[in-house]
């Protein structure tokens, strides 16, 4: 299973009290499942990690379950949320693939660890159904980038000759699988990926003659 990459330094996070505890230990669930996967994960490893005690994490969370369903509640809704406004402020189709892109580099940089926790366990997600929500957000996620893509081909923007769902699947596949390799402390910024992958989507790799 892909991992994230090192964020370096001693990533274990003490909780703190009220809101910013829970804050934190919804931080070290995402960064958990996302290293060592869902199911491997447990509630002492959670506990173990923040410093404190089974039994005191569940003053905050039922279960495991209800942890992920937060993680990744509070990343499908930033998307849709973020993803809409990025078209709404758009001023065509190409400015709002280039915003749609750029956004999802961002996130990714911003929220890596439910962002990898979604790549990695959407198929185990996916068949439990406390997680339908996920399906369901994904769906509408879709919508949004397809609609642009569709209206592009529609004004000549995009090639007539493009198929939207192969082209949106293309992309989604490109650009959220850098999770796995993306390292925020490395040699490249989430902005300088999404400008090569731009460059890549749409000028190609082939030098015109």
């Amino acid at each position: 299973m892909a991992k994230t990459a090192s964020h370096g330094g001693d990533s274990r996070q003490r909780p703190t009290s009220g809101s910013s505890r829970r804050s934190q230990l919804l931080a070290i669930a995402a960064r958990l499942f996302a290293e060592r996967g869902y199911a491997q994960t447990t509630v002492r490893d959670i506990a173990d990690e923040a410093g404190i005690l089974s039994g005191s994490l569940y003053h905050h969370f039922d279960s495991k379950e209800s942890m992920a369903c937060e993680v990744l509640s509070e990343l499908m809704d930033g998307l849709q949320t973020r993803f809409a406004e990025v078209v709404e402020r758009s001023s065509g189709p190409r400015d709002a693939l280039d915003g749609l892109v750029r956004a999802a580099y961002d996130v990714i940089h911003n929220k890596q660890d439910a962002v990898a926790t979604y790549q990695n366990e959407s198929a185990v997600f996916a068949a439990l159904p406390a997680f339908e929500f996920v399906t369901e957000a994904s769906l509408a996620i879709e919508a949004i980038w397809r609609a642009v893509l569709d209206e592009g081909r529609a004004n000549g923007v995009f090639r007539p000759d493009i198929d939207p769902a192969l082209a949106y699947l293309s992309i989604r596949e490109a650009v959220w699988s850098t999770v796995r390799w993306y390292n925020p402390a490395g040699k490249y910024t989430h902005e300088a990926l999404a400008d090569q992958f731009l460059m890549l989507l749409h000028a190609g790799l082939a030098v015109r003659e």
